[in-house]
């Protein structure tokens, strides 16, 4: 019988399709590898800007701080400039009272006019000093009674006022730049009612006897 012929057949792989399959996946991992790095950069790029943006607000947040403090700082500095004489002016006004009260008294009276002329020469001086520093005397006879710069001490029926007007003076005040240093002590006029209330009562009480 005979042997059958044994066919041996090579089955080889083309070299080309091998290259090609490699070339593609070195392609796609480039590609992966580049769009990683594009993600981690856009990535990094928004992280970055998300920081500069709060840098900037806390920059924008400091300076504005920064603006107030200067301002409230000038502010107290300006404050402390014009109100530091304060306290001692409040004690002369007592010896500016005692003063006008001398001359006032004295101008009448006085025998000695040299000594009157000196009194009077030394409260014009003291009110130049105050007048130096801001310090205002306020308007009060005469005028509408103001509660926030008047202290009322008493009130009197006037027919010659209108009422809540300020008919008398006890004690001046006075302001310091915008700053109330003493409210004036004055007396404010109230209505006098109808004068002939009386005269009708009596008629009234008259008919009633009859």
């Amino acid at each position: 019988m005979p042997e059958k012929s044994k066919v041996k057949v090579n089955v080889k792989t083309d070299p080309l399709s091998e290259e090609t399959v490699e070339t593609e996946d070195a392609v796609d991992a480039t590609d992966t590898v580049a769009e990683d790095a594009d993600n981690d950069l856009e990535k990094r790029l928004e992280e970055s800007e998300a920081e500069a943006k709060m840098a900037h607000d806390r920059f924008l947040r400091v300076s504005a701080e920064f603006e107030n403090y200067k301002k409230r700082a000038q502010r107290e500095v300006d404050d402390f400039r014009k109100y530091a004489n304060e306290a001692i002016i409040k004690e002369l006004l007592t010896v500016v009272d005692n003063l006008e009260r001398a001359v006032e008294s004295s101008s009448d009276k006085c025998e000695n006019g040299q000594l009157l002329e000196g009194v009077d020469l030394t409260l014009k001086e003291i009110l130049k000093v105050f007048e130096k520093f801001s310090v205002k005397p306020i308007q009060a006879l005469e005028h509408e009674f103001d509660p926030a710069v008047h202290q009322a001490v008493l009130q009197e029926a006037s027919e010659t006022h209108a009422e809540n007007m300020v008919i008398r003076e006890f004690q001046k005040g006075y302001t310091i730049h915008d700053r109330l240093l003493r409210p004036a002590m004055v007396v404010v006029s109230k209505s006098a009612g109808n004068p002939g209330d009386g005269a009708e009562t009596e008629n009234s009480d008259q008919d009633n006897e009859s």
